[in-house]
């Protein structure tokens, strides 16, 4: 039977594509060149490789980057990667700045974050939040480490999906990429990842493009990153045919 539904998919996958192609909609089979310096750069931030991390910055910036979506890359990691790796990856990019002005090259700085108005409620807020990239039409019941540890559901709940989600100088989309990035480099952390890979498809991310990103890590950050990134992606992808 799964064989069946498998077949289907894929055949309603090819549909699609080929109606897309007739139309003249693009269909995005890789990462673009922004996209794949965001994974670079929040894998090397989070595993601590920072000549890499130098590298990594640099293209990111020549593939159009600008100055705020890295500044702003660099901070979200601070909550998967820890305050260490973040202030070192953003040391790291003031470093990069310098040796960039000093050669005279110019970049775009970017805009900033629009400020949120002074009485909105971030519990909900960040609960909604949570439950889209989960694929969630509804806020479900607390369970788990919810009820065993409230206090790091407020915090996930009112600073993460809140105050650092709702900074709408980076989409939620490039803000999940880095997050997956992180969490493939840094060992242990296969629960985690194969929540934030079905919430980076659920921003719009397809299946070509998660596999990109695989690829990606495996040419750029790692091979041991990468086949364990696949092991969880093949999990994702097997049950989102279901």
């Amino acid at each position: 039977m799964r064989t069946v539904r498998n077949i289907f998919s894929l055949m309603c996958a090819a549909i699609v594509l080929l109606a897309a192609a007739s139309e003249g909609w693009a269909v995005d089979a890789t990462l673009n060149p922004k996209q794949q310096s965001i994974v670079a750069i929040s894998s090397f931030t989070a595993n601590g490789d920072l000549e890499k991390l130098k590298s990594a910055l640099n293209e990111g910036l020549d593939a159009g980057l600008t100055v705020n979506e890295i500044k702003e890359v660099l901070v979200q990691l601070y909550a998967y990667a820890g305050f260490p790796r973040s202030l070192n990856g953003i040391n790291t990019f003031m470093a990069v700045m310098d040796e960039r002005k000093a050669k005279g090259i110019s970049d775009k700085e970017g805009r900033e974050a629009s400020p949120m108005p002074a009485n909105w409620n971030r519990d909900e807020y960040g609960a909604r939040v949570r439950a889209k990239l989960g694929g969630r039409d509804t806020i479900p019941a607390p369970s788990g480490y919810q009820l065993f540890a409230p206090v790091i559901d407020t915090f996930l709940k009112e600073h993460l999906f809140a105050d650092i989600f709702a900074r709408d100088n980076l989409d939620q989309q490039s803000r999940e990429l880095a997050t997956i990035s992180t969490l493939a480099s840094i060992p242990g952390l296969g629960g985690q990842l194969q929540f934030h890979m079905n919430a980076a498809m659920n921003t719009g991310l397809n299946e070509a493009q998660m596999k990109d990103f695989i690829s990606v890590l495996t040419g750029r950050v790692g091979t041991n990153e990468a086949q364990a990134a696949n092991t969880v992606l093949t999990r994702v992808l097997a049950s989102r045919t279901k």
